[in-house]
């Protein structure tokens, strides 16, 4: 079991339309001008994971010229297209593991964030994939909480991905999977409040 924070791959989902929000995610950014999308995956390279791999759905061709500006290195930040986004979180997570399956056969667990959480830090990210108590690997399941709120990131070892491609559908992702099979809560209240944006009101969006 590898205890190395470079046997994780980073995984942002950023697919989504954002119907609710009123425009993908993806392409948002703060009121300081920070890109969510590029926070996301800077705060997975900063907290030790590597690859990352970007998965884009609505507003694809937008959303990957952001990240290529951005990051140049196309090896460390991969760009993974959902055919089937339109149906779900769970086609974006799908396609993640499948990528990281064919791809990535020495990883043992991937790190998972949403780009809807702008507050994100690559502090979360290594506390999530940091060796203690436990070794990160192929059996494990973390989930970081927020004042007792469920959040991200969320690190899901190998040995489930098979079980999880299986087992999600529609918008729902993989929350029911942790909760049946004994996730352990990752406090990282201390952090951040690692709250998901929703809706415009909830965000001073630019």
């Amino acid at each position: 079991m590898s205890t190395a924070a470079a046997s994780v791959v980073g995984v942002v989902l950023a697919a989504g339309a954002g119907t609710r929000f009123g425009r993908p995610k993806a392409l948002v950014e703060s009121s300081d001008g920070t890109s969510w999308l590029v926070n996301a995956v800077r705060s997975l390279l900063g907290g030790g994971c590597a690859p990352v791999l970007v998965v884009l759905g609505a507003a694809a061709d937008e959303a990957e010229a952001l990240l290529r500006r951005s990051f140049s290195d196309a090896d460390t930040v991969r760009v993974v297209r959902s055919d089937d986004w339109r149906s779900g979180m769970a086609a974006s997570l799908r396609s993640a593991l499948a990528a990281a399956t064919g791809l990535m056969p020495e990883v043992d667990a991937a790190a998972i964030v949403t780009v809807d959480v702008p507050s994100l830090g690559s502090s979360e990210v290594r506390r999530l994939i940091a060796p203690e108590p436990d070794a990160v690997g192929r059996d494990t399941l973390r989930q970081a909480i927020f004042s007792g709120r469920p959040g991200h990131p969320v690190v899901i070892g190998r040995a489930h991905w098979e079980a999880l491609d299986g087992g999600v559908t529609g918008d729902i992702g993989a929350r029911p999977y942790l909760v049946q099979n004994g996730v352990r809560m990752i406090d990282c209240s201390d952090l951040g409040e690692g709250r998901d944006v929703d809706s415009r009101d909830d965000t001073h969006e630019r």
